[in-house]
């Protein structure tokens, strides 16, 4: 299947998002008056999964290795821009403020950077006449063959595996220590913008040093699950978005009472 696209500068993909960012990406966004949330979820890692089970091997490329009591884990965090309503750099016409110095995922849209994400037109915001037959090719046969965005997607990927350790350390100097279950929810986090950055630089810095391995937390909505990681020795804790305190709890299931 062949899929066309050009951006019509429609600006529906500028518009209430939570846009990932890498740590230098971040900064940048931080320095210009943005905000940023931290999205942090845990994955349960008992043992290190086969080389060939590919899902398992993306998770561990873009996550730090840590600790819940006597459950170890994976965290995968991610930075996003943060807004409500227009992209703070979307112009009345609806061109990019920025444009020359946009986010790598502003450049790689409508492509999925989630190897394990199929790109679908229907679930994109963009109008039936970005994708017509006479837009330059983007993908064949389940392959990008734009050769720029195919290379943005990789660099997106390099960064985001990079990036890891740096998010580690960021998220110690912040006192983050709470994340959501993987495919249950998110624990975002919202620092204060001069916080942020101060974190996210010093963190970059370090580099390569960040090698210990930090306790988090593990939060749940779901009375049942946060029984079930309480009974392996994992530090469950039960949330909701009313009462998660120091960062708000995404649940993707109904709340439990």
């Amino acid at each position: 299947m062949d899929i066309n696209f050009e951006c019509v500068m429609c600006g529906k993909c500028c518009h209430d998002l939570k846009l990932p960012l890498s740590v230098d990406e971040a900064v940048i966004w931080l320095e210009r008056g943005g905000d940023v949330q931290f999205l942090c979820e845990a994955v349960p890692w008992p043992e290190e999964p086969a080389e060939d089970n590919l899902l398992a091997q993306h998770k561990r490329r873009r996550s730090f290795a840590a600790s819940s009591g006597e459950l170890p884990a994976r965290i995968v965090v991610v930075i996003a821009a943060a807004f409500e309503g227009a992209c703070p750099h979307l112009q009345s016409n609806l061109s990019c403020g920025v444009y020359e110095e946009r986010p790598t995922v502003c450049r790689i849209y409508p492509a999925e950077v989630n190897p394990f994400i199929e790109l679908n037109p229907q679930q994109k915001a963009c109008p039936p006449e970005a994708w017509s037959a006479d837009k330059p090719l983007l993908m064949r046969a389940h392959r990008i063959v734009d050769e720029q965005t195919a290379a943005l997607i990789d660099k997106s990927r390099l960064a985001d595996a990079t990036d890891t350790g740096t998010k580690a350390l960021a998220c110690k100097h912040l006192g983050i220590d709470t994340a959501a279950l993987a495919n249950e929810g998110l624990a975002i986090y919202s620092p204060p913008r001069e916080q942020s950055i101060a974190a996210l630089k010093s963190a970059r810095e370090a580099g390569d040093r960040n090698d210990f391995v930090p306790e988090w937390k593990v939060a749940s909505n779901r009375r049942e699950t946060v029984e079930t990681l309480t009974s392996i020795g994992a530090l469950g804790v039960f949330t909701t978005t009313q009462n998660a305190g120091a960062f708000q709890y995404l649940g993707f299931f109904t709340e439990s009472a």
